[in-house]
């Protein structure tokens, strides 16, 4: 078979750059104040949404960019290098939010719900997670009952991104609608609009890290919506967001490689300029061989990546390299990141300075969007182990 290429041609470079010089002068001068105050930046999406990073992987005629996945995680890791709750935002929007309304969705809801998504006048959430469902995902425990044409909905939802902003849309959610002929429970995918009765929005959590992302937990009591909310045929929405997950964990990886990339290049210039000992760290061996590892392991994730990115763009099979490239990307990235606040020392403890920020950032890449052990038991199931 073939192989991929994804070398990056002139006009990805040309886009990388403008992203990077977009994070640079209108994210970089704000990711402190960001990080002190967990206010979201509505201001920052705004602009995403103008330079259209709210929907590039989506088609024009639905509001988006037209442009590839590659694409889309090349931006994904250059606003990670510099801020990562505005990556987060941006990867949560695309990946979750938005994919199962364009790639399950009918064609009256693609023009209804995804044309303001894409356009960024909106954001989009998916609901997945709940208190007894993470990792375990098959034990939904949210219900939703077709009763008189509309679906009511009944469970909790947590650890959701992009739910709780005053331009949210609503929240794509997985529900158990019925028992299959197998006796095995029936999943589906439901969208349901922000302010809909029953539908409760919990306050902002209190995070680790991402401070300025919006997280929260939400509740559904007797919330009804219409049946023609369903995404896609009822009873296909574990298939259905699998395949999102699958895209969703390549865009974690490229912000993982963003955000170790942000850390290394900090500990680079800091190695340069901190004296001891009479000499800058940069002239210390034992200086000298973090800063290799670190850019040998962040280049190796970024082309694990882009070759997965590559391969979802041919619409070639991906998911045992969607869960390598996650898997590595993200551990690479706490290895990074730790490695980045060792080289600052008592510094690095620091808040006033970016690796603090960056390893907060980077401990939950191992966890969203499926932990490594998950990723472990995926790649395993796909080398064809029990």
């Amino acid at each position: 078979m073939e192989e991929v290429a994804y070398d990056l041609d002139e006009e990805k470079r040309l886009f990388r750059a403008s992203v990077r010089d977009f994070a640079e002068k209108e994210i970089r001068p704000r990711a402190d104040e960001l990080w002190e105050t967990g206010e979201f930046p509505y201001d920052l999406v705004r602009k995403m949404g103008q330079m259209g990073l709210m929907g590039i992987p989506w088609p024009e005629e639905y509001g988006g960019s037209g442009g590839d996945y590659l694409s889309y995680v090349i931006a994904v890791e250059e606003v990670a290098r510099v801020d990562g709750s505005c990556a987060i935002t941006l990867e949560a929007h695309i990946s979750l939010g938005s994919s199962p309304i364009y790639y399950f969705g009918s064609e009256e809801q693609k023009r209804e719900w995804l044309v303001p998504l894409a356009r960024g006048e909106k954001l989009a959430a998916f609901g997945l997670t709940e208190p007894e469902a993470g990792s375990d995902a098959r034990n939904t425990k949210t219900r939703a009952e077709l009763v008189d044409g509309h679906w009511v909905i009944n469970g909790t939802k947590c650890f959701i991104t992009n739910a709780g902003t005053e331009i949210s849309a609503g929240v794509t959610i997985t529900a158990v609608t019925g028992i299959g002929r197998d006796g095995k429970k029936e999943i589906s995918n439901i969208f349901v609009p922000t302010g809909t009765p029953g539908y409760q929005i919990g306050p902002k959590y209190k995070k680790m890290g991402w401070h300025a992302s919006d997280t929260r937990e939400l509740n559904f009591s007797d919330c009804r919506v219409p049946e023609s909310h369903l995404i896609g045929k009822r009873g296909e929405g574990f298939r259905q967001f699998l395949y999102c997950l699958d895209g969703g964990r390549i865009a974690i990886a490229a912000l993982a490689v963003g955000t170790a990339q942000g850390a290394f290049e900090e500990a680079l210039r800091y190695a340069k300029e901190r004296v001891q000992f009479g000499k800058t760290l940069s002239h210390f061996q034992a200086i000298q061989f973090k800063l290799a590892d670190m850019a040998t392991e962040i280049e190796l994730a970024r082309n694990f990546t882009y070759r997965a990115a590559a391969l979802r763009d041919a619409g070639r099979p991906h998911t045992r390299e969607a869960a390598m490239a996650k898997l590595f990307a993200s551990e690479m990235c706490m290895r990074t990141t730790t490695q980045a606040v060792q080289i600052f020392g008592g510094y690095g403890y620091m808040d006033e300075y970016p690796v603090s920020r960056y390893f907060r950032d980077a401990k939950v890449l191992e966890i969203g969007e499926g932990t490594s052990e998950v990723q472990r038991m995926v790649i395993a199931r796909e080398l064809g182990l029990p």
